[in-house]
């Protein structure tokens, strides 16, 4: 009886002994993963400058605001806002008529001195010739002289008033001081005008600044010929120039340094009083730089894959970078990665860390 009670505890171990016995053969047969075939780019060094990023002014270095010099109504108005002029082209006309009258008056009471003058000295050489030929006193003859004299002063006066006043006549024609584009115009025909109304301004074509202020925090960092930047609000360069003058006073309202930088570029491309991003260069050095392509984001945080060395193989392995400004198509690359560390550039949506992979040129 005992002997066939152990036959049915016997059947239930072989079998899970060969069950174990077979798991163990498929799981050894299973074949490793295939290693993915991608492309992968050497780490170099690129100059990458150190720079931050401002708001300047671009001013032009003559600039002028028309505002009449005497009062009247504005009766023309013969430029429109952004008309290239020539240096003393007529802007604008204020009513002449009553300062004309003044001219005129001048000229009359001119012609009356001229007359008497002309009197005077005819009397003068009259009585010289009488006091010569003994028919008259010496004194009268001195009389005439001095008459003479007298009004010749009297007219040269009347002369310089004549043209003071034509002078002041040509203050109401309003010129440009020198050849630019003309600003705004606020003003209107009939407007009443004084010495404190702004009528427009004229800007010159060239020798435009940018007007760039710097923290004072960055103050010790600032020197001539430091390299400047204009950028477009896309980061892109309009023009390249060097810091020319910096100022040795700090602005109190804005705490910053005034620094100019020469604008080569003419006002068909910037404005006068324009606001534009200039971009200082503090330093340039060699930094790592990453395709764009290349970098992942998981979580705010930014990573790529490198291509390394393992018991198995190349494989993919994620490596957490810092990165900074773009340069072209590429990231500069703060710290995570060196000089010489093969960046996988192709396939990296497929890839997990340690999975192997196959570069390919």
């Amino acid at each position: 009886m005992k002997k066939f009670a152990l036959v049915p505890l016997a059947l239930p171990i072989l079998f899970i002994s060969l069950l174990q016995t077979g798991c163990s053969n498929t799981e050894a047969k299973q074949p490793a993963p295939q290693a993915m075939p991608v492309k992968t780019q050497v780490i170099d060094l690129a100059a990458v400058p150190r720079a931050d990023e401002y708001v300047a002014t671009i001013k032009s270095r003559r600039s002028a605001s028309i505002q009449p010099q005497v009062d009247g109504t504005l009766t023309k108005i013969l430029v429109t806002s952004g008309d290239h002029v020539r240096a003393g082209q007529v802007l604008m006309t204020i009513d002449p008529l009553k300062q004309q009258a003044t001219v005129d008056q001048q000229r009359s009471t001119e012609a009356q001195k001229k007359a008497i003058l002309e009197y005077n000295k005819t009397e003068v050489e009259r009585q010289k010739g009488l006091f010569e030929g003994g028919v008259t006193s010496k004194q009268n003859y001195d009389y005439a002289v001095q008459a003479y004299e007298n009004s010749k002063a009297d007219w040269e006066s009347s002369q310089a008033a004549r043209a003071t006043q034509e002078h002041q006549l040509a203050y109401y024609h309003l010129t440009a001081p020198f050849a630019g584009i003309v600003g705004d115009i606020p003003v209107h025909i009939g407007d009443y005008v004084s010495p404190q109304t702004l009528l427009t301004t004229v800007d010159e074509n060239a020798e435009l600044e940018a007007y760039i202020y710097i923290p004072t925090e960055r103050a010790g960092e600032i020197r001539a010929g430091l390299p400047v930047q204009i950028v477009t609000s896309r980061g892109e360069i309009i023009e390249k120039t060097k810091i020319n003058f910096i100022s040795q006073q700090v602005d109190n309202g804005l705490q910053g340094v005034l620094v100019k930088a020469p604008i080569h570029k003419s006002l068909d491309t910037f404005r006068n009083a324009q606001l534009v991003k200039a971009r200082v260069v503090w330093s340039t050095n060699p930094t790592p730089t990453v395709p764009v392509l290349a970098v992942t984001r998981i979580g705010g945080q930014s990573f790529v894959y490198v291509a390394a060395q393992s018991d198995k193989g190349t494989v993919a392995r994620q490596r957490a970078v810092i990165l900074g400004d773009t340069i072209g198509n590429d990231y500069a690359v703060m710290d995570g990665l060196k000089a010489g560390d093969k960046v996988i550039i192709s396939g990296i949506q497929f890839l997990i860390d340690g999975a192997p992979v196959k570069p390919i040129s």
